[in-house]
């Protein structure tokens, strides 16, 4: 008897962990696949054990037991036979493979099977299984994604789902009304309206902090942060709802995000999809907010305007710092010489633990004449100090070096000269992180190297200083003391 073959594929707008949480379910079909009726796992066994049977019925009255096979969380693959059936699918075995798209945000679902039959039914069973089972299926699940719940049951998930979205939901946030110091900031309370297209609504777990933050309440950007205002470029949470036209997220996801429009700083947001990254689970809240905006840094820094390689001459300011530590411990597994700047020992420490070769201790921006000693001048300069640094830069860069000026912690530079400038053949450049993540598809692959070199070991556990949301004031007063270290995190609750 001969085996006929039944192969589909497709692909799901949604990542590959959200597909696989719900197939490597063996008992997930009856939830989104409308031809079950009702699904139970025998004797008590979990759902993803090897060796498992599910005993359930179709919409048609057939009664179906499948065995799995095996499971396989590192390749996305469940492979699956029929052990008893009403429908005459003789030696029946079907595998599930799941790929993800480059763009790490869709899925590539494969769905292969072979099977006997009695003569004279081949075509009919055949088309059975490839419409009425894989192609309904692929359907099935792309609405379920859709609607955050079971497509037999579609009129009511979208019902609640809608009802979850015509509620407003109450937060703690943080304002400035006046620009200043840090008890400029205030905290009030406020409601989140439901996410409109393509936006989540986040309760948010962990906000990052970060000194644009600061400059955004002192005023020295004052079209970026209008009048009443809430600072904050990044955060991290769980999604409560999200918007028409959003499937690659379900409530319940852990993300992370960092967008071009402040307003971190508060318990409930609502952001677009394309600004946000889902978080597996190796990498907690906390560190997603201290290190989403600040790692991306880091990697366009040393990748796209530094070009680091095996022997550049990097020197990075605050080198104890958040975007500090994370470009030291990167740019050394690159194989460059690094130098950093900090203003005590302890720091001091800090830096060298993340791979800062040369530390040059420093409390009033002089470090020209040390950069020249250790390595005669830097290739490339990563400077959040601002104007007290200035000459000092200049004179500490090599003929032909580059110049990237990531923040002004001293206060704001005075005009560059182009002139200035040629006299060594140095370059300057200004860098906003926001146009080097312009599309979702460039902030995934970003972040994904991000907690790709954390999970290496390539960069060390992030080194946080917590503060509750209403702390902000704290925070930031911490920040410019230059007395923290690592990265600032704000709790909401």
């Amino acid at each position: 008897m001969a085996l006929q073959k039944v192969v589909r594929s497709t692909v799901i707008d949604a990542p590959i962990e959200r597909v696989w949480a719900i197939l490597r379910d063996f008992n997930s079909h009856d939830q989104w696949h409308e031809v079950v009726a009702q699904s139970s796992i025998e004797d008590g066994k979990t759902s993803d054990r090897v060796g498992c049977v599910r005993n359930f019925t179709l919409q048609d009255g057939n009664h179906i037991r499948e065995m799995l096979l095996s499971l396989s969380d590192k390749d996305h693959i469940s492979t699956y036979t029929i052990v008893d059936a009403t429908v005459p699918l003789q030696r029946y075995v079907a595998t599930i493979t799941l790929k993800p798209v480059t763009d790490g945000q869709r899925t590539f679902w494969h769905w292969a099977s072979s099977f006997a039959t009695p003569p004279g039914m081949e075509a009919q069973l055949r088309d059975m299984v490839a419409h009425g089972v894989y192609e309904a299926g692929f359907a099935n699940l792309k609405r379920y994604l859709q609607l955050g719940g079971p497509a037999q049951k579609a009129s009511s998930a979208s019902s609640v789902r809608a009802q979850s979205q015509a509620s407003p939901v109450s937060a703690v946030t943080i304002k400035v009304r006046e620009y200043g110091e840090a008890l400029q900031l205030r905290t009030e309370n406020s409601d989140v309206p439901p996410p409109g297209p393509g936006e989540v609504r986040i309760r948010q777990t962990a906000v990052g902090v970060n000194y644009l933050d600061v400059y955004l309440r002192k005023g020295w950007i004052p079209d970026f942060l209008p009048l009443p205002g809430t600072p904050g470029m990044e955060a991290a949470g769980e999604v409560l709802d999200v918007g028409p036209d959003v499937t690659s997220l379900l409530p319940g996801d852990r993300v992370a995000y960092m967008g071009p429009i402040p307003g971190a700083y508060t318990s409930v947001r609502n952001v677009p999809v394309a600004w946000t990254v889902r978080l597996g689970a190796g990498i907690d809240d906390i560190t997603a907010a201290a290190s989403l905006l600040k790692g991306v840094t880091a990697d366009y820094v040393l990748r796209d305007l530094g070009r680091v390689q095996a022997g550049t001459r990097v020197l990075v300011h605050a080198a104890a710092g958040g975007v500090g530590t994370l470009v030291c411990a990167w740019a050394s597994r690159m194989g460059a010489l690094v130098m950093g700047t900090v203003s005590s020992q302890a720091k001091a420490r800090i830096a060298r633990d993340h791979g800062c070769q040369h530390v040059i201790v420093t409390a009033n921006y002089e470090f020209s004449a040390a950069v020249h000693s250790i390595a005669q001048g830097a290739d490339v300069i990563i400077d959040g100090l601002g104007d007290a640094a200035r000459e000092e830069n200049f004179e500490a860069l090599a003929p032909c070096g580059h110049w990237i000026s990531l923040g002004q912690a001293s206060g704001p530079l005075q005009p560059i000269s182009p002139d200035w400038l040629v006299s060594k053949s140095v370059t300057f450049s200004r860098p906003v992180a926001f146009a080097y993540v312009a599309t979702h598809s460039m902030l995934n692959q970003r972040a994904e190297r991000v907690w790709q070199a954390f999970r290496e070991g390539i960069l060390l556990p992030v080194q946080t200083e917590t503060f509750a949301l209403k702390d902000a004031p704290a925070a930031h007063a911490r920040l410019e003391s230059r007395q923290s270290t690592g990265s600032l995190v704000l709790l909401p609750g």
